[in-house]
């Protein structure tokens, strides 16, 4: 039986990847896998070897869904509809004949005997053999695991994008630069990738990653702080300093303004170079120090940030279960007798591309089997 407090079943999964729900990563190494867990990926390693993104592909291909693999890895059904994938679910819920109660909520659990009791919103009371936690970043469902005794991580955001005041920089919102390295200044945090300039900052996988790895630092710091981005990550510094030496020689009456050795779009070029206050001007007309200055803005931007924004629909909390008060083997408390937690949860997140999925699926693979063993 499915204690569901909403009026429906997978609502996350049903705005999951703009509606087109991204089900996995096209990940197939449990080692790499691991990788892309800020807080998790030492105890998932065992779990991947179980169930991976490759046997979800043949769960769901076995039950009449084909998926398709994006050219960044992530997994959707070929539909392109997350309404294909909850069918999916919802056609094994009615294969096993398993009962699920909508705007149901828990209001009680304890134990009698060899049972757990189950008193729901609406005075239903229910005893269970077995009890499995799917409940997500729930505050009140938390505040409950915690007082049968689990040690319950704090939770802070995780998956945001970052607000930066600059109103010459909003301006170019839209635009993306494809080799980014990004770097939270004083901290050991940086990530690299795509960022997308937009009206209220910075987006893109480079910044969601970063934010996710950082997240409790950044909390602690109360979303203000400073960041510094090098905008074409192709080269070290001193490597651009002899290109841009090189291409000044090269490329002497070309307008500096008009004509740039960086992979990066014209207008976000045009951006940098009004911040050094570079007007129409050739490249011979570049004098050392200036191009010290070009190089530093190329490579080393720095950015105010002051505040996150949620990243669409799809928010994940850092936070959870205690990792270590869990049997991974089996996704079992060790804490408390035939209780078990799958999901978010418990305290596991990871960067946008399916990979918080996938730890779903994985974790309630696993306890769904475990189960089945002790039957």
């Amino acid at each position: 039986m499915i204690l569901e407090k909403s009026n429906r079943c997978l609502s996350k999964v049903k705005v999951s990847g703009g509606g087109r729900c991204n089900v996995t990563h096209a990940c197939f190494e449990p080692k790499q896998l691991v990788q892309f867990y800020p807080r998790g990926h030492k105890e998932l390693l065992g779990p991947f070897h179980t169930f991976q993104p490759g046997d979800m592909f043949d769960w769901l291909e076995q039950r009449g869904v084909n998926l398709k693999i994006e050219d960044d890895g992530r997994v959707f059904p070929t539909t392109d509809r997350s309404q294909t994938i909850i069918d999916a679910f919802e056609s094994e819920l009615n294969r096993y004949g398993v009962e699920v109660l909508l705007q149901c909520g828990l209001q009680s659990i304890q134990r009698d005997g060899e049972q757990w009791v189950l008193v729901t919103s609406d005075d239903r009371s229910f005893r269970a053999d077995e009890v499995v936690w799917a409940t997500g970043s729930s505050d009140r469902m938390w505040n409950m695991i915690a007082a049968l005794g689990h040690t319950m991580v704090d939770p802070v955001p995780s998956l945001f994008t970052f607000n930066v005041i600059d109103e010459q920089l909003r301006a170019l919102s839209g635009i993306s630069a494809q080799n980014t390295t990004v770097k939270i200044e004083g901290t050991r945090f940086e990530s690299d990738g795509p960022l997308l300039l937009t009206h209220w900052g910075m987006s893109g996988p480079g910044i969601l990653k970063l934010s996710a790895w950082a997240a409790r630092e950044l909390h602690a710091l109360q979303y203000d702080f400073m960041i510094r981005v090098c905008w074409d990550n192709r080269f070290s510094r001193d490597t651009w300093s002899e290109n841009m030496r090189e291409w000044r020689t090269e490329h002497a009456r070309s307008r500096v303004r008009s004509y740039t050795p960086a992979l990066i779009p014209q207008r976000l070029w045009l951006y940098l170079m009004d911040g050094l206050q570079v007007g129409d001007v050739l490249w011979a007309d570049v004098s050392n120090r200036l191009l010290d200055r070009m190089i530093d803005a190329l490579v080393a931007s720095s950015f105010h940030v002051q505040g996150k924004s949620t990243f669409k629909d799809e928010f994940v909390t850092a936070g959870g279960v205690k990792l270590s008060e869990v049997d991974f083997r089996t996704m079992r408390s060790k804490l408390l007798p035939n209780m078990f937690f799958c999901g978010e949860v418990l305290d596991i997140d990871a960067v946008t591309g399916g990979f918080n999925f996938q730890a779903a699926w994985t974790t309630a693979m696993i306890a769904a089997k475990a189960i089945d063993s002790i039957r």
